[in-house]
């Protein structure tokens, strides 16, 4: 493989519509890669045309040593580096050997066809991912493109929007952008009609919320009732300020022992896309109510598994990186389950456990001697009614201990 992999943007303009650097770099190359689809959009050359295999991520690294030595250019589409094959290469080859000729990508194209600010325009794609992902993305008023997997994304995210309060917003799904065929279909989410549209296609929603519809927010804290399944969760209140203690950030990954419902997986993912989440439990009912919640609340890619500890050693190698954050919400007493979770979180690291029982309290204070940290009790009222009065009704109260883990040789 030659040092450096010359990775060129092409439109659905083809040719015509390349810089005249990406028409040199696809001139000067030995080996073309791409798309059967890109590749039809090149003029005859000298140079070896190959297709991408499916999968292609698994392959790619094999394929470019297969051609080693050689001028490779890879064809990508719109902007290589906005969810394309550029940042594939890169994560593989380093930045070093990958050279990226840039063109519009299909987001700034539609930003520029519907008027709306670029910088201010979410982007959320479904190309690899369930269509669930667009739901926290959803407010009133908000705009927001959704790059399609095919040409029945549009038909199934006018479903999403109008089974979840938002049947009134705006939909226009733009195909073919740059390109000679380009279309474009607007609608409502509530009335649309269109099984299919062009099969490449970005879809730009404006967003409006229904009167009285459920209103979710990426915030910490959502109703009990935004939950289905046998009412085991963290309760709103409670799950608010265990959020505040486990402080995810961006690109962080938190391990949720005894999932219930999945409040606190959910809502750490709700944050942000970038988050994301690991539950462990036992009981196989929670487990599918797990799975149907996150469905519901938009983060579908929650990880479920087995009991902990025992099914810490099941994870994947994506799913396995070191935990950022451990939340320990039931089987506080269970023997070694405080001991493995500690083992496996990296250092600096959070982990916070909440606790009901005088038992597992005990064990909070226990290691708070030992550890160090924050030592808290919550007790909370709701107001309910009595008579014709309202009276205060207490919730259990919940001991929680929160604490960094500090790396060998530090100071607690």
């Amino acid at each position: 493989m030659s040092d450096v992999v010359a990775v060129v943007g092409i439109g659905a303009d083809g040719w015509d519509g390349l810089s005249p650097r990406g028409q040199r770099e696809i001139r000067e190359a030995d080996v073309l890669m791409g798309s059967d689809r890109q590749l039809a959009l090149i003029p005859e050359s000298t140079a070896l045309r190959v297709a991408w295999p499916s999968p292609l991520v698994p392959a790619l690294g094999g394929l470019l040593a297969t051609h080693a030595g050689r001028r490779v250019c890879v064809l990508a589409s719109g902007d290589p580096m906005f969810h394309g094959i550029g940042v594939t290469l890169v994560e593989l080859l380093g930045s070093e050997r990958v050279r990226v000729v840039s063109h519009p990508s299909s987001a700034t194209l539609a930003c520029a066809r519907m008027g709306w600010p670029a910088h201010d325009t979410p982007v959320i794609s479904l190309v690899n991912r369930a269509p669930e992902t667009v739901l926290p993305t959803l407010h009133d008023h908000a705009r927001i493109l959704v790059l399609s997997r095919d040409e029945h994304t549009p038909a199934v995210v006018a479903a999403l929007l109008k089974g979840h309060g938002f049947g009134d917003s705006r939909l226009s799904v733009l195909g073919e952008l740059g390109g000679p065929g380009e279309s474009r279909v607007d609608g409502t989410a509530s009335a649309w009609n269109h099984d299919a549209c062009a099969r490449l296609n970005v879809i730009a929603v404006d967003c409006r919320a229904s009167a009285g519809g459920p209103r979710l927010t990426r915030l910490p804290g959502l109703a009990d009732s935004a939950y289905s399944g046998d009412g085991q969760m963290t309760k709103h209140e409670i799950r608010a300020l265990t959020l505040c203690a486990l402080a995810p950030a961006p690109g962080e990954v938190l391990w949720d022992v005894g999932g219930g419902s999945g409040t606190i997986a959910i809502e750490w993912m709700r944050t942000h896309p970038r988050c994301r989440a690991v539950t462990f439990e036992r009981d196989p009912e929670r487990v599918a109510q797990i799975e149907t919640n996150a469905a519901a609340l938009g983060v579908p890619a929650l990880a479920v598994h087995g009991a902990a500890p025992g099914a810490f050693g099941d994870l994947r190698e994506q799913e396995g990186r070191v935990p950022d954050a451990i939340f320990v919400g039931g089987g506080l007493t269970q023997d070694g389950l405080f001991e493995e979770c500690w083992s496996r979180l990296r250092d600096g690291g959070r982990l916070v456990a909440n606790a009901v029982t005088a038992e597992s309290e005990a064990l909070l204070v226990q290691w708070f001697s030992e550890h160090g940290g924050q030592l808290r009790k919550f007790q909370v009222y709701r107001g309910q009614p009595l008579g014709g009065f309202t009276a205060w009704r207490p919730q259990l109260p919940v001991a929680q201990w929160s604490v960094s883990k500090q790396a060998k040789g530090d100071s607690a």
